[in-house]
């Protein structure tokens, strides 16, 4: 198995958690907080797939579906245009609201759709292109991959657990 096979099936992996964990929730259970400051599905499911986009927009140097798609339309959230999440404030967290979960998951898809037309033209060689000179060292853009996909998978766990905690709730 080549290096971009476990990368795709991974970020296949992440697309069906994002479905599993959306799937059947209406908008009061998407905006739930399990606490005052804490993140809601919604806000999860959203920061995880605004970071996937950036970060492989960027990698790849591909227009960023959020935009291109016009998903920051459709969502309409009261946030500047690029706004990935990072560092969101609660008050921030709070303005991430959607209708129904369709809306997550279209554009989840939309951006995982993008993400694997970039990884199935992946090389080896490819892996070791620096994507990143801010940090030292410099990332690659393997290790930038393996980041959005350990970000993205900690962030549709937290998801998996905030719904576990609402639906117990209500039984």
């Amino acid at each position: 198995m080549h290096a971009k096979d476990v990368l795709i099936d991974a970020y296949n992996r992440i697309q069906e958690e994002v479905h599993s964990v959306v799937e059947g929730l209406g908008p009061d259970d998407l905006a739930a907080r399990p606490g005052a400051d804490a993140n809601s599905i919604a806000w999860l499911v959203w920061h995880l797939t605004r970071v996937q986009d950036d970060h492989i927009a960027d990698a790849f140097d591909l227009d960023q579906v959020w935009l291109s798609q016009e998903w920051e339309k459709r969502f309409g959230l009261d946030l500047p245009r690029h706004d990935t999440g990072y560092g969101h404030t609660s008050a921030k967290v709070a303005k991430v609201r959607v209708d129904s979960g369709d809306l997550l998951t279209g554009y989840y898809d939309a951006v995982h759709e993008q993400s694997l037309q970039a990884l199935r033209g992946l090389t080896a060689k490819d892996l070791e292109r620096v994507v990143d000179t801010r940090w030292d060292p410099p990332v690659t853009l393997g290790v930038r991959l393996v980041s959005v996909l350990s970000d993205d998978l900690q962030h549709v766990g937290q998801a998996a657990y905030a719904r576990g905690l609402i639906q117990s709730a209500a039984a």
